[in-house]
C-alpha cells in the first residue's frame, strides 16, 4: 500500500520558513475540506507527496469548529470539523485537507473510503504535528 500518511504541503513549509525568518506572518488554519478522490482504482489510498495544492476531487469545505493542543509540549494541534447528517450523503470520503486563511492547502491526507449515511453526522479530526 502507498504511504498515505498526512503531509504538510510544500506551500505550508515555504510559509513556515518565511514566517520564521520574519518576512511574513503565518496565516491561521481556518477550514477543513473533504473529497472522494483519495484512492486509486482498486480502492487503495493514493500516496501523498506534499506537492498537493488541493484535493483530487473536493466535495465540501467548511470552517474549523475547534482546535486543541494534544500531547506533551504543544507540538501537535488537532483541528475538528463535522459533516452534518445531511451533508455529503451517499458519498465515500477518501481524502481531507486543511486550508489556511489565505486559501492555501497546508495539510493533506488520503485514506480508505468512509461511507457517509444520510442520517448520521461524522466528526473529523486532523492533526498538524511539528
Amino acid at each position: 500500500m502507498a504511504d498515505s500518511a498526512g503531509v504538510t504541503t510544500a506551500v505550508a513549509r515555504r510559509k513556515l520558513c518565511r514566517a520564521h525568518a520574519g518576512d511574513m506572518e503565518l496565516p491561521a488554519i481556518t477550514r477543513m475540506a473533504w473529497g472522494n478522490g483519495g484512492v486509486d482504482e482498486t480502492g487503495q489510498p493514493l500516496a501523498t507527496t506534499g506537492n498537493e495544492v488541493g484535493l483530487y476531487n473536493e466535495l465540501l469545505v467548511k470552517d474549523i469548529e475547534s482546535h486543541e493542543y494534544v500531547g506533551d509540549g504543544e507540538t501537535t494541534c488537532r483541528y475538528t470539523a463535522t459533516l452534518e447528517a445531511e451533508e455529503l450523503s451517499g458519498e465515500e470520503i477518501s481524502e481531507m485537507g486543511l486550508y489556511d486563511s489565505e486559501g492555501d492547502l497546508v495539510a493533506y491526507r488520503t485514506f480508505l473510503r468512509k461511507g457517509k449515511d444520510a442520517d448520521i453526522p461524522q466528526i473529523y479530526d486532523m492533526e498538524e504535528v511539528f
